[in-house]
């Protein structure tokens, strides 16, 4: 037995060892630019077998953003000592391979001008790093979402509660009402991604006003039958919460017989919600820039639904027209 055990391989258990493994080996003459592959190499980099090819022809098959790098990559193994290693995409005719070329460097000791080393086809793995960025980052995401809304409720439920019990009953009310409505979120047939239905959404979230005190039936909701996707059911819940907190400190729902009606209309490629309240405490109107709550409503509407809110001040109570784009309310 020798310490070199490929001297007791023959080619073809090299050759079947290296198909199961998915390498193929290439060489470049480093005077005339020449590539040669073996069989494997070809099909890999979907060009022809037949007829000269060079670096320069194959670096043509580089994905654009990367191709400058692994030429300079290339250049720079003649001088580089040891082994090296180097992943970047290829364009074929049906998809995007992710290729990983290794090979040792240095000019010293090459046969022939001749340098030598193998492809890996690494798409599968490249694909699996992805998916798991992917899912780091969209998990990041809904953290920090959570984080907002949970920091937003906080701050509205302070502004309408009388003691720290009750601010914890309102706060766990809204926050479990919160959960329901992200529970009605679905996927959606075809591959469409998730959504809940608009009214479903509006009714559940509303739940905590509703069931407060002898507010029974007081809320009513008539929206268009559709989906509210699961990064805007964020958004909505949040605006959804600072109007019903507002009526219940200062609006209809402050009242035994106030009332608040929720309805909603399409007009081409807006969604229209209006908030109507009646019988609450005569209204004033406010004046200033308004607060912390005013800015919530404005930044949520427009950065979450792209869109905008008005709030008019009847003489019944507040109305409020909350105009959002249909396309980013299914997202």
């Amino acid at each position: 037995m020798t310490d070199d055990l490929t001297t007791e391989w023959n080619p073809d258990q090299l050759r079947r060892a290296f198909k199961a493994a998915g390498v193929s080996l290439w060489t470049w003459n480093v005077d005339n630019d020449a590539f040669m592959m073996d069989r494997r190499g070809y099909e890999l980099w979907d060009v022809a077998a037949h007829g000269n090819l060079s670096f320069e022809d194959l670096s043509a098959k580089i994905h654009p953003a990367d191709r400058d790098r692994v030429r300079a990559a290339f250049a720079a193994t003649r001088a580089v000592v040891g082994a090296y290693e180097i992943d970047f995409r290829i364009l074929s005719a049906l998809d995007v391979r992710w290729i990983s070329a290794r090979g040792q460097g240095s000019d010293e000791d090459i046969v022939a001008r001749l340098m030598t080393g193998i492809f890996l086809d690494v798409t599968g793995r490249k694909q699996a790093e992805e998916g798991h960025e992917l899912l780091a980052g969209e998990m990041s995401h809904r953290v920090k979402n959570l984080l907002a809304i949970a920091t937003g409720l906080t701050q509205i439920t302070s502004r309408s509660s009388n003691s720290i019990a009750d601010m914890t009953s309102q706060l766990t009310q809204r926050l479990t009402a919160l959960g329901r409505a992200h529970d009605l979120v679905r996927p959606l047939p075809g591959g469409q991604g998730k959504a809940a239905l608009l009214g479903d959404l509006i009714t559940i979230l509303l739940a905590p006003y509703e069931e407060t005190a002898a507010f029974s039936g007081r809320i009513r909701v008539s929206v268009p039958r559709m989906g509210v996707g699961e990064g805007a059911a964020t958004g909505l819940s949040l605006v959804i919460h600072e109007l019903a907190t507002n009526s219940l400190k200062y609006g209809a729902l402050s009242l035994a017989a106030g009332t608040l009606d929720v309805s909603g209309t399409v007009s081409g490629d807006t969604v229209i919600l209006t908030w109507t309240e009646q019988g609450g405490p005569e209204v004033v109107t406010p004046v200033g820039e308004g607060g912390y709550g005013s800015r919530l409503l404005e930044r949520t509407m427009a950065g979450h639904l792209a869109g905008s809110i008005t709030i008019n001040w009847t003489p019944g109570g507040a109305l409020a027209t909350l105009n959002m784009d249909a396309a980013r309310l299914a997202l």
